[in-house]
């Protein structure tokens, strides 16, 4: 895709979200929605195929968004799993702050929640493949009984990423710090189950979201 068609591309896109949180829905038809933006569904179909598939390419903008930062960073390359992988999640949450109004929008609204988890499915996907391959790289230092399926794993990463978005949506603290401490316990977490001690930091890290659950505003 030339640079050309990517900016047009980013432009539907945004107008998406815009369109979206003007009116306080989605749109409701192409055609709708090209009349309304000015543009002709010509150029939307030259990119998407529907008002669905523009939902799920806002969440990969948003991973690839995240990613293109952290592949300037010099030191991510070499990092350990455990340090990419936090720093992908405070990378990725920085980008989602960028659009919180619209996060918040897609996630929270009326819609129900097959709707919520369908536009998900693209960003799932390339997150499955990132954290898989976090998984592979810390399995290569550990005898073979020892090493853990990247699939299960990569599974179970999604869930945590699924959590933190949730906390950070409902999140009212000074700059997100709570949010911060989620990604930090959780990841410490999920890294010590990985190295098979695992006991000491999931009380810690119950204690935090038992905290956090029942704190008193």
């Amino acid at each position: 895709m030339s640079q050309k068609e990517e900016k047009e591309k980013l432009a539907i896109i945004t107008a998406f979200m815009n369109y979206t949180l003007e009116n306080d829905h989605f749109p409701k038809s192409v055609f709708k929605f090209c009349k309304d933006s000015g543009m002709d569904e010509k150029s939307f179909y030259k990119f998407f195929g529907s008002l669905e598939g523009v939902k799920g390419t806002i969440w990969e903008t948003f991973y690839d968004n995240a990613m293109s930062l952290l592949e300037k960073d010099e030191n991510f390359e070499g990092a350990k799993p455990k340090e990419k992988l936090l720093s992908f999640y405070f990378t990725f949450f920085e980008v989602l702050l960028l659009n919180r109004s619209y996060v918040l929008f897609a996630l929270s609204g009326s819609n129900n929640m097959m709707m919520k988890m369908g536009q998900l499915s693209s960003l799932r996907k390339m997150f499955k493949a990132f954290s898989a391959e976090l998984i592979e790289d810390g399995n290569i230092d550990k005898p073979s009984y020892l090493q853990h399926p990247p699939k299960i794993f990569s599974e179970a990463a999604w869930v945590q990423l699924g959590f933190l978005m949730k906390f950070w949506i409902e999140d009212s603290s000074a700059d997100f710090e709570k949010t911060d401490q989620a990604i930090e316990k959780s990841v410490q977490t999920a890294f010590d189950v990985f190295d098979n001690t695992p006991l000491s930091a999931l009380v810690d890290f119950g204690k935090f979201l038992w905290k956090e659950k029942f704190a008193v505003s």
